[in-house]
């Protein structure tokens, strides 16, 4: 019997590479084969976004470190020797600096979309995971970068955040000695940190995105409708009714979005880098000094809502334990909605109502959280982290009782 030869096997060197490595399989499974609902909105940006801005991260990093010194006495002078010096350095570090802000910005929105739209319902539970994971990673990533410039506020908010583990009962002292390789922070602990911002993280992060998108692919991506568009296909094709190939519609209208992005993004780097002292706060621009003590001590934004609802709490220990609960009831969203409809559209008012005071609760805490402490800031703190974790600890019982509408068995565009 004769072999009939395959017709859509690819020849030349293309041939030779597929028959080594799964280069066109890879590029049909993720790109021009996956079918992604046709409905996708302006929330969709930001997961496109958020890659193109670790790819940011990771190319200046990679610079910058050719020029870093991670010792307590030369830090400083590295930093400004990139600035002052180095060809180029000054703008290297501030796509560097910003591209800190900008990439938790993209992660929020991302995020808010995820809540809006319920992206974290069944079947998408572990693709919520590793992006929740992504976010914890992400947060000590930042931190770790916030004190390498050995700046004041470098230096004491490595204080203050290391310290918060002296709160542990028992073992709490001795753990931070541990953490910090001496009784202050010093040179042991900038090399610490230094080593976990440039080594191990990045490597951890890079492989949690990439599970990330092997998880959201495996399932399909939601949509504003939170519709299902797998349940309706060609029977010819099996091609879902309400999709379209990723490439080229949505890589041509990602790249309006990266357009619109870097024009925002690169302003900022050229014109405002320090964002007007929430990007680069005004005392890191002073070389640390352990002698001397900021007037306030304040984190960078993107921590705001965390460190605010630790200060809300007098008690050190359980206001310790209400910030790290603050990120990790994140993960458990995907079992705290019992709501009969995953997207916003087609929830109820009470469920619309929580959404709208959790959004304002959680600007507020941010801004409280880079503010001088007051009584009246505490007490807007305490107001905002109650509606912070009403908004999680209560899901159970308000998704349940509220009406939701009728679900599309389309998408509606």
């Amino acid at each position: 019997m004769a072999i009939v030869p395959n017709p859509h096997k690819t020849t030349g060197l293309l041939g030779w590479i597929d028959d080594r490595f799964p280069l066109t399989k890879l590029w049909k499974d993720h790109l021009t084969e996956y079918y992604a609902p046709k409905n996708f909105n302006f929330w969709y940006y930001f997961g496109s976004l958020a890659l193109l801005v670790l790819v940011n991260q990771l190319l200046t990093g990679i610079f910058l470190t050719m020029h870093y010194k991670p010792d307590a006495a030369q830090a400083w002078d590295s930093v400004e020797y990139i600035m002052r010096d180095v060809p180029w350095g000054n703008i290297i570090r501030y796509l560097h600096s910003t591209g800190a802000s900008a990439f938790f910005i993209v992660v929020y929105l991302h995020m808010y979309r995820g809540l809006m739209y319920g992206s974290y319902r069944k079947p998408r539970e572990l693709i919520w995971l590793f992006g929740m994971l992504i976010f914890f990673v992400l947060m000590a990533e930042a931190f770790c970068g916030y004190v390498l410039p050995w700046g004041q506020m470098s230096y004491w908010g490595a204080q203050v955040i290391i310290s918060l583990f002296g709160a542990i009962p028992k073992v709490g002292p001795d753990l931070v000695v541990w953490i910090q390789g001496d009784y202050i922070p010093s040179d042991a602990t900038l090399n610490r940190l230094f080593s976990f911002h440039v080594i191990m993280l990045p490597f951890v992060l890079v492989g949690l995105v990439v599970a990330h998108l092997i998880a959201l692919h495996e399932v399909g991506s939601n949509n504003p409708d939170g519709v299902e568009i797998k349940k309706h296909k060609d029977p010819v094709t099996h091609i879902p009714l309400d999709g379209i190939g990723f490439h080229p519609y949505y890589t041509v209208k990602d790249l309006v979005g990266v357009g619109v992005f870097l024009i925002i993004f690169l302003g900022i780097v050229f014109f405002a880098p320090d964002g007007g002292g929430y990007f680069l706060e005004k005392p890191n621009f002073q070389p640390a000094n352990p002698l001397v003590t900021p007037p306030h001590i304040t984190p960078a934004w993107y921590f705001g809502t965390f460190y605010a609802i630790l200060r809300a709490i007098p008690n050190k220990l359980l206001g310790v334990i209400a910030m790290f609960s603050s990120v990790i009831v994140l993960f458990l969203v995907p079992w705290l909605d019992r709501s009969k409809v995953r997207s916003i559209r087609y929830k109820g008012p009470i469920s619309k109502i929580a959404l709208a005071l959790f959004t304002v609760a959680f600007a507020m805490l941010c801004y409280l959280g880079m503010q001088p402490p007051s009584p009246l800031y505490t007490l807007l703190s305490r107001i905002g982290t109650f509606i912070y974790f009403a908004f999680f600890l209560l899901m159970p019982f308000y998704s349940a009782i509220d009406k939701t509408k009728p679900e599309p068995e389309r998408v509606t565009g």
